[in-house]
């Protein structure tokens, strides 16, 4: 297994080589938490731009969205604010057969809404002390449950940052609260070692991926996530292809249909 840390350079084919191996395991993982009825939940959270999305990306993108599916909350709403903290988190965990990843989670009330002030003291301190429990009942409800932590350097969170800014694509990722995570780099620092000193448990670890260097971080992070779920391999039946039956079938002529312009269309 690759190291996060700085070290030797993983060459591209070398990295998609081992993507494309993982990517098959994600599948036959895929398959048997459909065929066992296993519920998984996989926390991913950390430092801006510290590459929690691409490793989110590369592990759904060959998987079925209805087995594996991602959660993205926005801000809660006011209705929502008046709720148990949970409570929105909950109607998103998975069903059996089911993977769900959580694109920054409920450890917001450990991260940004403590420091922007987005909850009071009472609450942040009830959260600490609730979370550990929350997360023993479901495990003890038969949730699978990871947590993963990315970290990046300030010089490297600064590059993509400026990347992001300055790249068309990829300026849409840049918020106000990129802004204000630099600003207050202290307080979200001292924040992330409180959360870890309550929530990291023996039960319920936190895992934490170098990701200065983005390839090994993915691959890091999916082999971990591959080496802590056990999983079998469904043998797919023998299926032979019958023949197209078009019997008593007539086309309607081609030219009764509005086709999309082929932008590449040959001169030849």
């Amino acid at each position: 297994m690759t190291s996060g840390k700085p070290g030797k350079k993983l060459k591209k084919k070398d990295y998609q080589k081992e993507l494309e191996r993982l990517q098959i395991e994600l599948v036959k993982l895929q398959e048997w938490i459909k065929h066992s009825g296993m519920k998984v939940v996989v926390i991913f959270e950390g430092r801006d731009a510290s590459g929690k999305g691409g490793t989110i990306k590369r592990i759904t993108e060959k998987l079925n969205p209805r087995v594996c599916r991602v959660v993205a909350l926005p801000a809660p709403t006011e209705k929502e604010k008046t709720q148990w903290y949970f409570q929105r988190y909950v109607a998103h965990l998975p069903a059996a057969g089911e993977m769900v990843l959580f694109d920054r989670s409920w450890y917001n009330r450990a991260g940004v809404e403590k420091v922007m002030g987005f909850c009071n003291d009472e609450e942040y301190e009830e959260f600490l002390r609730a979370c550990p429990e929350f997360e023993r009942m479901l495990q003890r409800s038969g949730i699978i449950l990871l947590k993963y932590w990315f970290s990046v350097s300030d010089e490297e969170q600064e590059a993509r940052f400026l990347e992001r800014i300055h790249t068309p694509i990829k300026r849409w990722k840049f918020s106000p609260m990129d802004l204000e995570s630099r600003a207050r780099w202290a307080a979200y620092s001292e924040a992330k070692d409180k959360m870890f000193a309550y929530t990291d448990t023996k039960q319920c670890p936190w895992w934490t991926i170098e990701g200065d260097n983005k390839k090994k971080a993915r691959i890091n992070c999916i082999s971990h996530l591959l080496s802590h779920i056990h999983y079998e391999e469904i043998q797919y039946p023998h299926i032979e292809l019958p023949p197209i039956d078009k019997t008593g079938y007539v086309r309607a002529p081609v030219d009764s249909q509005t086709f999309v312009p082929d932008r590449f269309e040959s001169n030849d």
